[in-house]
């Protein structure tokens, strides 16, 4: 039935609020409520710069997701009125280089690629960023591309986002399964006209506008089971 079977990274393949403890460490008290708006401010960063320049030739306010996950960084910790040491922002920037993988990423990119089938990253990261995330975790050998909005200079959702799949593997959308825990991304993409899969971890809602998931489950090996 699908002949590409591509995953978001940052929360889908490797645990993003794995921040949190050592942001604990840093800032005793603080690091599970840090290491959530971190994510939430960052996010709101990639919507700000896309949705004030839409340009199909990139937005004007682009900006690499690395240095928008730094100024994430240091806005929260003002936010939160933390002081933000040199050090302690190096720290915690290369362990976010250096996200740990979810524990059956490996596993079921193994499986997938036993099965025949391609198999990609369609990310908001910056290329470099990308590299030593799947290095450090092992998973490069199983796949065969990852795809960056940095082609584009639009961050997802928009719809040039998603289309950078069609202009990397030779497939047509209905032979593209979408895999991604980060509702926004999974709606974007369904919107885009992709199936998808959607890894709900947490036990949470979907959103209330657009269309539900194709698939949804509790963990990236529940993909196997509808492939």
């Amino acid at each position: 039935m699908y002949k590409l079977i591509t995953f978001d990274a940052y929360g889908t393949l490797f645990d993003v609020y794995s921040m949190g403890q050592l942001a604990e460490e840093l800032f005793p008290g603080h690091g599970q409520a840090l290491s959530l708006m971190w994510r939430d401010r960052q996010i709101e960063y990639t919507r700000l710069v896309t949705m004030s320049d839409p340009s199909p030739c990139g937005s004007k306010y682009y900006l690499p997701f690395w240095e928008l996950t730094i100024r994430s960084l240091r806005y929260v910790c003002k936010r939160m009125s933390l002081d933000l040491s040199e050090g302690s922002e190096q720290l915690l920037m290369d362990q976010y280089a250096k996200l740990t993988s979810f524990e059956d990423s490996l596993a079921v990119l193994q499986e997938i690629k036993k099965r025949g089938m391609a198999t990609a990253i369609l990310s908001n990261g910056s290329r470099e960023m990308l590299t030593t995330v799947v290095q450090s975790n092992g998973l490069a050998a199983y796949l065969d591309q990852v795809v960056t909005v940095e082609d584009v200079r639009l961050f997802k959702t928009a719809p040039q986002a998603y289309e950078l799949l069609l202009e990397a593997f030779p497939v047509k959308k209905e032979e593209v399964l979408f895999v991604s825990s980060n509702a926004w991304d999974a709606l974007a993409a369904k919107w885009y006209g992709y199936d998808v899969f959607w890894v709900n971890r947490l036990g949470h809602p979907f959103e209330e506008i657009g269309e539900q998931p194709n698939y949804v489950g509790n963990s990236l090996s529940k993909v196997l089971e509808i492939i």
